[in-house]
Order: C-alpha cells, then sequence, then structure tokens
C-alpha cells in the first residue's frame, strides 16, 4: 500500500507541477504507534523543484503543495515534510531565505 501512496503522491505532484526533480520518501516506519500511524495514514517527506515555485515565498510553496495533495491529505497522509524550491538559474530566484 506504501508504494501506491508514493506513486498517487508522484501522479498529483507531476500533473500539479511538472517538477525538474521530484523525490517522495516514506517515512512511516519511524513513526510506528503515533496517532497517524495507527489510523492507517503515513509520514511522508517531499523534497520537490519546479518553476511555478519561482518568485514565490517558501510558505506559499508548501501551501501549493499541501492543496495538490489535498485529498490525500484526509484518507492517506498524516504528516508531510516538504522541501520546495524554484530552479537555480539567473532568471529564477530561489527565495529560500
Amino acid at each position: 500500500m506504501t508504494q501506491n501512496r508514493v506513486n498517487r503522491m508522484t501522479a498529483h505532484l507531476e500533473a500539479e507541477f511538472r517538477p525538474q526533480e521530484l523525490e517522495i520518501t516514506d517515512e512511516s516506519h519511524l513513526h510506528i504507534g503515533h496517532a497517524g500511524a495507527k489510523a492507517g495514514k503515513g509520514h511522508f517527506r517531499v523534497r520537490i523543484v519546479s518553476e511555478f515555485f519561482i518568485d514565490k515565498r517558501p510558505i506559499d510553496r508548501h501551501r501549493m503543495v499541501f492543496r495538490a495533495l489535498e485529498d490525500m491529505m484526509k484518507t492517506d497522509i498524516h504528516a508531510l515534510s516538504v522541501m520546495a524550491s524554484a530552479p537555480d538559474h539567473p532568471s529564477a530566484p530561489n527565495n529560500d531565505l
């Protein structure tokens, strides 16, 4: 079931952001016994690089990712750590301050 969740998360994020880089790590095994784990939801870490994040504040990037995964947050994801950035090139300031 975990790989299915990762595949679904990947599909949502790729459709929404067309990322240049995307890495999703399932960290659910680190949270066994935690309330979310007991309910069957997982803990995930997402690292995503997309031009959609150019000129966006870090908090807005996080909100965009959470919004893209909103349905899964209700059913499959208990905790989500996000590192979202814009690509590094002169016309795309990263703004990760």
